[in-house]
Parts: structure tokens; sequence; C-alpha cells
């Protein structure tokens, strides 16, 4: 896939959806026009500077952050996923954090995480209290796509605390 950026012990990996079309075509991450994650990135502290979608790469070496997603087909919109490709990227997923195992899962909104577990269940924004797999923490971010209406500072302001984690696991390794 394009769009994904993959490699052993990742500090964070990225999960969403599934790529949007204009990601697709581009072959870079969140690369939507109203799509605000790498402003929530330098807003946060998780980088040190605003990216661009073209140096999402540069994330993998800057930062050891790395990219996945639930599904791999790109769409429009993530209503557009079926449910059997949904159980399908469960699978694929799963099997992707075993391999990887990235110290924290960042599931980049409520929905993808929901999806991951399998739940209907209400989630607070943050750290999981229970985490999928032992040698990894779920975090649960809101989607930065530019439907979301959260404002942006909101959003700046829970990813924080996924870069003060960032940061002291960073210190510890």
């Amino acid at each position: 896939m394009l769009t994904e950026k993959l490699q052993k012990h990742l500090l964070i990996l990225f999960i969403g959806f599934n790529p949007s079309l204009r990601s697709y075509e581009r072959g870079f991450n969140y690369a939507g026009h109203s799509n605000r994650f790498f402003k929530i990135l330098y807003l946060s502290g998780l980088t040190n500077r605003l990216y661009t979608p073209e140096e999402s790469y540069d994330l993998l070496d800057d930062y050891n952050y790395g990219f996945t997603n639930l599904v791999t087909r790109p769409t429009t919109r993530a209503d557009e996923i079926t449910k059997e490709e949904y159980r399908a990227g469960v699978g694929i997923l799963y099997e992707k954090l075993i391999t990887y195992q990235p110290a924290i899962a960042c599931y980049v909104g409520k929905g993808v995480y929901l999806s991951f577990i399998g739940s209907s269940k209400r989630q607070d924004w943050g750290f999981s209290k229970k985490h999928t797999l032992s040698h990894t923490l779920d975090f649960v971010a809101p989607s930065t796509s530019g439907l979301v209406r959260m404002k942006l500072a909101e959003q700046a302001d829970i990813y924080r605390q996924l870069a003060t984690k960032a940061a002291e696991l960073t210190t510890v390794r």
C-alpha cells in the first residue's frame, strides 16, 4: 500500500480507517486539503515543526512514527467501507500489531478503535484502560478529517497526552 509506512518497534503507529482518495492518489498520508493531521502533530508537540503530507516518510526516520489503515481501499468517506472489509481489516491490523510491535497504537478516530475491538460501547479519548496487546498501548484520538467539528485546539490538547507519553517512552528506550 502506497500510504503505509511500517517498521519494527515503532514509537507510534497511526491507524486510520482507510486512505482518502486524495491520499491514495498522492501516495501520502492525511493528504486531503482540509485534513488537520500534520497541524495537530505540530500543535500537540508530537513534532517540532509543521510537516507536510509529502514529508510523511520523514516521520518514520525523524520520530519513528508509522502509518497504516484498518482498510486499504481508498474511499471518499469512511461510511463507504463494507462490513466485510472491516472484518478482514481487523485480522490484518492485528497481525501488523503483532509483527511490528509499536509502543503505541494511535487510532485516529473513535470509530477506528471501536471497529478494531468490535465494540459499540462508549469510548473516551486518550489511552484505553485495556490494551489489545501486552506490548502496545492503545490511544484513541479524534479523527483529523476536516469534517470533524471539534475545534483544532481541543484536538491538539487530546494529542498532547500522546506527545507526553511518547516523550516518556523515548527517554526510557
